[in-house]
């Protein structure tokens, strides 16, 4: 197998289960350490750690934060201690992993870092603790690589590829700065990096992950001079340029290419071979015919699809 991400949370967790060669239980000693680490009040706590309001569940001083500061000081500890420990890449993408997913347990967040919640969320509350992540021992020589897919792509040949590009949005009414898939996920980068960035606005978002920085061309909301949407014509170039014999697309019907565009460039490169749709509102897997069910019923929004597809040969 081989992953591809952009993102350095995303790039660390493809190390910690597809690159990781050790039984979960090799790791037990590292995790109890880890949860030993005391806390203090460093970086993570005066940028993201807040109190309640005298035990009230508003955030003190109306400042919103994602987390305690009970938790944000067991981060603090726990993050200096994994760079000063002598791990090897593996070992600190497992130890990075975990405290990603443990301090995910305990946010008041709605999921994502662009905004936090007025009143603490009843998690929040909670002392994060770590854990084995749920790992295999891989018997394989799997790659992991972080990068522009465009370019991760020109050296893979695979069977089947899974694609999962940011959307983006088709709302005409919603500022494009909203839709910058790297603010979401800017403090998971942040723990990774450990680099203690210059921060701007009221969610403390790293630099780089600005609207004029951290736009892709798949979020592109721009039309280029032939009045072609550039999102579209990425989208056309992924699936035009991989090297697979079967190709997976993700994606949303609120997103920027419309269901009759994404219908044409499937067709173009390949056969479609099934269309399903992912009702995350129901919580099952509804199997579509054809992308015709997608091209009626469009109108719906956030609706999520998988696309199948026979790629044609690369001549």
């Amino acid at each position: 197998m081989t992953s591809n991400d952009i993102s350095e949370w995303s790039y660390q967790f493809g190390l910690c289960y597809l690159k990781n060669t050790q039984k979960p239980s090799y790791y037990q000693e590292l995790i109890d350490h880890l949860n030993a680490v005391q806390g203090y009040d460093g970086w993570f706590t005066e940028n993201y750690g807040g109190l309640d309001c005298d035990g009230e569940s508003k955030q003190a001083d109306g400042l919103k934060k994602p987390w305690q500061i009970h938790n944000t000081r067991k981060l603090d500890g726990v993050r200096d201690e994994i760079d000063a420990l002598a791990l090897s890449e593996i070992e600190k993408a497992v130890a990075l992993t975990r405290l990603l997913l443990a301090m995910d347990k305990v946010d008041s967040t709605l999921g994502h870092f662009t905004s936090y919640l007025r009143e603490w969320s009843s998690r929040s509350y909670k002392t994060r603790q770590l854990e084995i992540p749920l790992l295999f021992a891989n018997s394989t020589n799997n790659t992991v690589l972080k990068g522009d897919i465009f370019t991760s792509m020109q050296s893979v040949a695979v069977d089947f590829a899974y694609f999962d590009p940011p959307y983006g949005s088709n709302n005409e009414k919603m500022p494009p700065s909203r839709v910058r898939y790297a603010s979401y996920y800017h403090l998971w980068a942040t723990i990774c990096k450990h680099d203690k960035p210059a921060l701007f606005g009221a969610a403390g978002r790293r630099e780089e992950s600005s609207d004029k920085l951290a736009a892709t061309a798949f979020e592109d909301f721009r039309q280029n001079d032939a009045g072609h949407f550039i999102a579209v014509e990425a989208i056309e170039q992924l699936i035009a340029s991989v090297n697979a014999n079967y190709v997976a697309l993700s994606y949303s019907s609120g997103g920027k290419a419309t269901a009759l565009e994404l219908n044409d460039i499937l067709n173009r490169h390949g056969t479609l071979i099934k269309t399903i749709e992912l009702d995350y509102k129901k919580n099952v897997m509804a199997e579509m015919k054809w992308t015709n069910e997608w091209l009626r019923e469009s109108d719906e929004p956030n609706r999520e699809f998988i696309f199948l597809i026979r790629k044609e040969p690369i001549l």
